[in-house]
This record gives C-alpha cells, sequence and structure tokens, in this order.
C-alpha cells in the first residue's frame, strides 16, 4: 500500500495498493527505452537477485516508473503478480514473433512445470481460449492437478506419460512455454512442436547437465516446419500491468481460484526462517509469502 509519496509523483493515491517491477535499468538501448528485461548489458541489476536489495521488508521506497497499481479487488493476489508478468512475457512474446505469419491461431498449448509460474501461465492461456495441457513431476493426488482441472486444463504427470506420448494424445501444440528447470525436457519439447509452433523458455538452467538428442529430425523439423524457440527472462512494466488486467479477469472467470494458490502464508518478518524452510520443505505449497506486520 502507498504510505506516502514524493511531491513529483501524481499518479500514485496514498491507500493504492501496488507492485513492484525488479528489473532495473542499466546502459544498454534497451535499458534506456525501458526495456531492461532484454539488455545486452553482461551485469543486469534485478531487485531481490542480483546487485539490488529485494522487498522483505515492512517499508520499501522506489521509482513510481517501477510501480504498477493493483485493483483493491486483487489486493492478496498481489503476491502472484511478479510469477504473473514472466508468464505474461513468455506468452506475449511468442504472439508477438508470430505477427510475421499475418494470421496465427493457436488452438492447443502445452505448459511444462505444473508450480506457481506453470499454474499461472495455464490460467493466462486458458483465458486467451486455448485447450492446455499442463506437465509436472508429481503424480496424483495432487493439488496443483485438481486446481488446474479447476480452470479446464489438463494435468500429466511426467513420471507417466513422456512428452511424446502428451503431444501425440493431445496435441499437437502450437505454443509450449517450458519452465520446469530440467533441460533435457527442453529438446522434447522441441521435437513435438506443431508446424509454425513457438517454444518460449523460461527456466535457468546453471548445472553442466548433458543429453542426446534427436539433432537431425528437430533441425529438420524446425525447418520446414517454420518454428520457433525463444528465450525469455523476467518482464517490462507492460508484461506487469497486463498480469493485473488478467488476473482481475481470472477472477471473474474462476472466482476463488487465485486465493488457493497462496497456499502458505508466513507471518511477521521476524519468522523469515520458517518463510525459507517453507520454501524448501513445505508440503503443497504453491505459494509460500510473508505478511509483513
Amino acid at each position: 500500500m502507498v504510505e506516502a509519496v514524493g511531491p513529483n509523483v501524481s499518479a500514485l493515491p496514498l491507500g493504492d495498493y501496488v507492485v513492484a517491477s525488479v528489473r532495473r535499468p542499466g546502459a544498454s538501448i534497451y535499458d534506456r527505452v525501458g526495456l531492461q528485461d532484454v539488455t545486452t548489458d553482461d551485469t543486469y541489476f534485478e531487485r531481490g537477485i542480483n546487485l539490488r536489495h529485494g522487498f522483505l521488508a515492512q517499508y520499501y521506497a522506489d521509482s513510481a516508473d517501477y510501480l504498477v497499481r493493483v485493483p483493491s479487488g486483487l489486493r492478496d493476489a498481489g503476491v502472484l503478480m511478479e510469477p504473473t508478468s514472466v508468464a505474461e512475457k513468455a506468452i506475449n512474446q511468442a504472439y508477438e514473433i508470430q505477427r510475421r505469419l499475418r494470421v496465427w491461431q493457436p488452438r492447443r498449448a502445452l505448459v511444462l512445470g505444473s508450480g506457481t509460474l506453470g499454474l499461472l501461465a495455464s490460467v493466462i492461456l486458458r483465458l486467451r481460449g486455448l485447450d492446455v495441457v499442463t506437465m509436472g513431476r508429481t503424480a496424483r493426488p495432487y493439488l496443483n492437478a485438481d486446481l488446474l482441472e479447476g480452470i479446464g486444463a489438463r494435468y500429466l504427470s511426467t513420471a507417466d506419460v513422456s512428452v511424446r506420448d502428451a503431444s501425440a494424445a493431445h496435441g499437437p501444440f502450437d505454443l509450449i512455454v517450458e519452465g520446469t528447470g530440467f533441460s533435457p525436457l527442453v529438446f522434447e519439447a522441441m521435437d513435438v512442436l506443431a508446424k509454425n509452433g513457438v517454444l518460449v523458455m523460461v527456466s535457468v538452467t546453471g548445472g553442466t547437465r548433458t543429453v542426446e538428442v534427436p539433432a537431425d529430425r528437430i533441425n529438420l523439423g524446425f525447418v520446414l516446419g517454420n518454428k520457433v524457440a525463444v528465450g525469455s527472462v523476467n518482464a517490462s512494466r507492460a508484461d506487469f500491468e497486463r498480469g493485473v488486467q488478467d488476473l482481475a479477469t481470472a477472477e471473474l472467470a474462476y472466482p476463488g481460484w487465485l486465493a488457493k494458490l497462496l497456499t502458505h502464508p508466513v507471518r511477521g518478518l521476524e519468522n523469515y526462517r520458517q518463510l525459507l524452510d517453507t520454501l524448501t520443505t513445505g508440503k503443497d505449497a504453491i505459494k509460500v509469502y510473508c505478511e509483513v506486520e
């Protein structure tokens, strides 16, 4: 909630709810036009991630340029805005790229990863009218699977079904969002992507894993099928603003669904250790967050 503003700020009334974006400008031309999420600088600035403090505090100060208003009706769901913005950017990038086709009408989407990001990507795609299959490691019974079915998506466990089998049964997939952190799935996704399809990768993988892939088949499929694979990191202000709109629409379309993602509140900054422990050990944890007193 906005508690105080400087003398030159008029667009953020006191008492309004806001969420802060996380990337901050560097020196590249992209940074100078507000697209620091696509910076070409070797060093980037991201609150809570790299070279800038995060927001786990009772109060913080920031430029109004980086604050996005959230309707009071989405007050509680505001903690979902950052992962929502990541999903928004990934999906929007796919549509922007396919403007090259003049007409692109994707019908089926695959979301790889069923955590917070995967759930939010799934609901955004459902709001766009796509048939959605979401895959994760966990077998049923699984809260996230129930939540996905609540919005008309289909959940499959990678423990039971391969990406190729999922494509054969429910594809081909025109749009794939990969956010598992398990890089071999990227190449499986490339192999099953539909003609004129887009694979958007949001995973950050810092390991040294190697995998053998059907390189000729993937290459041939991409060339003859006019397919695209693109990486997407973080988000711009426009993606946060689009996220606010879609969360509001989701609340209207699926009342109460967003609240079910807020599984593990931790009250009080002094309980930060509980917060961190819950992130790694919390059963059925989807969104773990701190209620600042």
